[in-house]
């Protein structure tokens, strides 16, 4: 069951913000979602990636001057958005009890080039090399830029960062360090990585870009990288109701566990997985009856897609075969870091408007992974519970669980009519 303090005071989300190939906002970028729209598309070159994977789900966005990192920019973006969204004024809060919690990411590299006799292109003067090289840059920026007093939190855990984050913050709450908090992440595609990807064989090539990420279909052959950041204000409900705010949704629990197993590989049984659904289900004080939506990490890759659907069903049991699961990565790529926050907003979207984005290219779905995943078109369906899962390289595994906020004990709107099967 949920702690004391949780039930007392439950943990609320007032603010979403997102940038991402599909939209540069919220509202944007989720109606794009429960339209189908996929964000992928060809790319220039990138240093070290054969051309038949020169694909992703890239975003468009100005920099504030030159030699700025991108990734910095995108979180300062949907930073702006979330405190816009959640109507934060002076006054309505103490800054040292609000609290920060941004992923990591790839810093500044220009320094490095130079070491190696690249110099840069640029006419215009660069910022100096240690101004955005450290990985929690965009974590300092976001919280100096909004004068925020409280803990700075920043992880590194792959895939699973930003989701890290959103528990990070959670405790925060939850320990009384602060009151509220803002949490999230960003991604930008970096040639180093992509080289990686390819090495390892998980980056997925189509002719047509749009059909080359197929999360759970028979004939997927891996991810496509993305770009995008998110950001969400979560606080104390007393505190939320004290300054009137509207409310998206109520984080229930959440938990990590880890695969002792290899760096970049699951253990095929998907215990451990299975484990920390259950975990979470246990904290949040509901069973698996109730869970209604599952956003997936949802690769498309072999080995995770098989995995993740066997742990479900383990976790779930019987109920696992009327929970709708799907995976936005088929839409909005992989945005490593910034995956698991920019799915959690979209998951408290989902449960705000009562549609369930769907699983793009799941045209023949892979008999090893029959679960309801949501093929080609969104899904009208009213949900309470819904978790989220991640799978990161390095064995980080994390699942949340959100509640659907009432809507007579709120003012929000919805994103407005969507078309939906």
């Amino acid at each position: 069951m949920r702690n004391d303090l949780h039930h007392q005071d439950p943990i609320v989300i007032t603010g979403i913000g997102l940038v991402t190939s599909v939209g540069d906002n919220r509202e944007t970028a989720w109606r794009s979602l429960c339209d189908g729209q996929s964000g992928v598309r060809k790319l220039q070159e990138i240093y070290g990636l054969p051309k038949e994977f020169q694909i992703g789900a890239t975003t468009e966005m100005e920099l504030f001057a030159p030699g700025a990192v991108k990734i910095i920019r995108m979180c300062e973006r949907a930073a702006a958005e979330a405190w816009e969204d959640a109507k934060l004024e002076e006054g309505q809060f103490d800054p040292r009890r609000f609290g920060c919690a941004i992923s990591s990411h790839m810093g500044d590299p220009t320094f490095m080039r130079e070491r190696f006799g690249v110099k840069s292109q640029s006419k215009e003067p660069m910022p100096p090399w240690w101004h955005q090289w450290l990985p929690n840059s965009a974590c300092s920026f976001i919280a100096n830029q909004h004068g925020l007093l409280g803990p700075r939190l920043c992880h590194s855990t792959a895939c699973a960062s930003s989701m890290m984050d959103i528990l990070a913050a959670v405790r925060g709450i939850q320990d009384g360090q602060c009151d509220i908090a803002l949490a999230g992440g960003g991604e930008a595609i970096d040639p180093l990585m992509a080289a990686g990807f390819h090495r390892m064989r998980v980056l997925a090539a189509h002719e047509d870009p749009v059909q080359a990420c197929r999360p759970f279909d028979r004939d997927r052959n891996g991810f496509v990288m993305g770009e995008g950041a998110s950001m969400m204000i979560f606080e104390r409900l007393s505190h939320a109701r004290s300054r009137g705010a509207n409310i998206y949704a109520e984080f229930l629990g959440g938990t990590m566990h880890a695969e002792a197993h290899h760096v970049t590989g699951l253990g095929e049984s998907g215990e451990t997985l299975a484990h920390a659904i259950q975990e979470t289900l246990r904290k949040s004080g509901i069973t698996a009856r109730d869970i209604g939506y599952i956003n997936a990490h949802g690769t498309g890759t072999q080995q995770n897609d098989i995995v993740e659907s066997k742990a479900i069903h383990q976790a779930l049991g019987k109920s696992a075969m009327d929970t709708c699961v799907s995976s936005t990565k088929s839409m909005l790529g992989h945005l490593v870091n910034a995956a698991g926050g920019v799915e959690t907003a979209v998951t408290a979207l989902a449960l705000r408007d009562g549609h369930l984005p769907p699983t793009l290219n799941l045209v023949s779905p892979d008999p090893a992974c029959d679960l309801d995943c949501v093929p080609l078109v969104a899904r009208k369906r009213n949900v309470e519970f819904a978790l989220k899962l991640s799978v990161a390289f390095g064995g980080h595994l994390v699942a949340i669980a959100l509640r659907r906020w009432p809507r007579e004990q709120n003012g929000v709107k919805t994103g407005g009519e969507l078309r939906v099967a």
